[in-house]
């Protein structure tokens, strides 16, 4: 594990943001009913956790998307988190910021590929796809494995498939298994 990875990712308090995204993520898959009818695309997230305000270095602004900092600046704002979660989910594009503490960055970005430059090369090898990954989940895992990275969260828009990743695994839940005991099954 990576060494920020090491300092933060134990922490009682950035385990509980890690928890709250992956929470949130769950109840807008649940949430959404759409996922049997054929040709619509579902809600997607993607959600990094990060140990250093410096992730300029390997991710870029992705446009005019935002979060909605303005109502949910932070993951602790409970239903304001779920609120714009959902909102964020179909109506914009890229990877949501969260530092360590919880607070939320307005811009949204798009994690670069890992191997594009000679010190991320190594990184690479630590990485395994999975045939049910898509373009998300692989940017996930793969920005899992940067030291600045505690976990990355993600919700599939064609599936509704939650992922945790944390130093390259993978923790998935296909849709029919979030919440079942919660859900009455």
């Amino acid at each position: 594990m990576s060494s920020l990875a090491i300092e933060y990712g134990d922490h009682e308090g950035v385990c509980e943001v890690v928890d709250r995204l992956t929470y949130c993520a769950e109840h807008v898959s649940v949430s959404f009913s759409g996922w049997e009818e054929p040709h619509v695309k579902g809600p997607g997230l993607y959600f990094a956790v990060i140990g250093d305000s410096d992730y300029g270095a390997y991710a870029d602004p992705m446009g005019d998307n935002r979060w909605p900092r303005d109502t949910c600046p932070s993951v602790f704002d409970g239903d304001a988190l779920a609120a714009a979660a959902e909102s964020v989910s179909v109506a914009e594009d890229g990877g949501v910021v969260v530092a360590v503490d919880g607070e939320i960055e307005t811009q949204m970005v798009r994690f670069r590929d890992l191997g594009t430059r000679d010190e991320e090369a190594d990184l690479v090898d630590d990485v395994s796809y999975e045939p049910w990954m898509g373009s998300r989940h692989m940017s996930a895992i793969e920005t899992s494995v940067r030291p600045e990275v505690v976990a990355t969260v993600t919700l599939s828009e064609e599936t509704g498939r939650v992922s945790v990743f944390r130093d390259g695994e993978a923790n998935s839940m296909r849709r029919e298994e979030i919440g079942g005991h919660w859900r009455g099954e």
